[in-house]
């Protein structure tokens, strides 16, 4: 067994290699073909670190580096969506005490976005299903279909409730951010 587990080791190098995984994939698919990718190493195990390595990375570095001109003309992010990049648009903490409605029955509103919101309710709720969604905004109720996304269950001071994300589905934009700036943390 030992001496297959070597054999595969040594077939196998370029796996060893960080991020060998991921060129790879980059390499295979057809739809990034235009990709251009360069590894730079330092130091790595296979060969030892050099002063004239180190001069040969800052001379790639420096050819990869962007254009300044290319770099002004590009605006920068007005706002971070969050720490990790997983979100569409940004999301917007409700003070406490809004309350919306979903499928007509009373639930607390956590956040909200103009593509969605995070609710606590009493009721339960199930992902994959569509439930009807009420804001009481000043002028009339906005009411829209939204889809249970994620759900999970809770007991705060032993009162049942279910936490879930919903995706508002034909919400109107307009009416969610004039909700959203009057509700804000």
């Amino acid at each position: 067994m030992r001496a297959g587990v070597r054999g595969w080791w040594r077939s196998n190098a370029s796996l060893r290699r960080p991020g060998a995984a991921l060129i790879k994939r980059i390499k295979a698919d057809p739809a990034l073909a235009a990709c251009d990718v360069r590894v730079i190493t330092y130091g790595s195990d296979d060969t030892p670190a050099s002063p004239e390595s180190a001069r040969k990375a800052a001379a790639l570095l420096a050819a990869a580096a962007p254009d300044p001109a290319v770099a002004e003309a590009v605006p920068p992010a007005v706002a971070t969506l969050d720490q990790r990049g997983t979100r569409r648009v940004l999301r917007s903490k409700i003070v406490k005490g809004v309350d919306v409605q979903v499928d007509g029955y009373k639930a607390s509103l956590v956040d909200l976005s103009v593509i969605g919101a995070q609710v606590l309710s009493p009721t339960i709720l199930k992902p994959n299903r569509q439930v009807r969604f009420t804001l009481a905004t000043k002028a009339q109720p906005m009411r829209c279909r939204a889809a249970v996304i994620w759900a999970a269950f809770e007991i705060p001071k032993g009162a049942v409730l279910y936490r879930a994300g919903l995706e508002l589905l034909d919400a109107s934009g307009k009416s969610v951010t004039s909700f959203i700036e009057a509700n804000k943390k």
